[in-house]
């Protein structure tokens, strides 16, 4: 895109700021230019929040069904996945998975509770009954 066809829809933020665009200048160069905001880039936003929140709300059904433990509602609402929990937890990620099983989950140690609570930047009461 040509620095003259930076798109300046009135965006999220308004007159607040400006984001940074590359675009491309008379002499063929990159360059920066600022853009108040782009209505398709915006829009495209909006479908991967409502398909997150949708991800999250599916989570919490299967939770509060008795199929999954809170560990899994905790990692969709924080948008994480066994992977990345497993190396904050310092366990294998099939523990993970485990743990999201709710006959282990109840078994888990105090310990360990609390360490997903951290992990989640949430407090054990609420980790353990998000929905309270």
């Amino acid at each position: 895109m040509k620095k003259n066809e930076i798109p300046q829809d009135e965006g999220y933020l308004g007159k607040i700021a400006r984001e940074v665009t590359y675009a491309v200048d008379d002499e063929g160069k990159y360059v920066t230019g600022r853009s108040s905001g782009w209505t398709v880039k915006e829009e495209a936003n909006d479908v991967a929040w409502e398909s997150f929140e949708r991800q999250i709300n599916e989570a919490k059904q299967r939770v509060i069904n008795g199929e999954m433990s809170p560990v899994f509602y905790w990692m969709e609402k924080r948008m994480m996945d066994q992977g990345i929990v497993a190396q904050y937890m310092g366990i294998w990620k099939w523990s993970v998975k485990r743990h999201m099983k709710p006959s282990v989950f109840k078994k888990l140690s105090d310990a360990k509770i609390k360490k997903y609570a951290e992990v989640f930047e949430t407090s054990v009461e609420e980790f353990k009954n998000p929905f309270k």
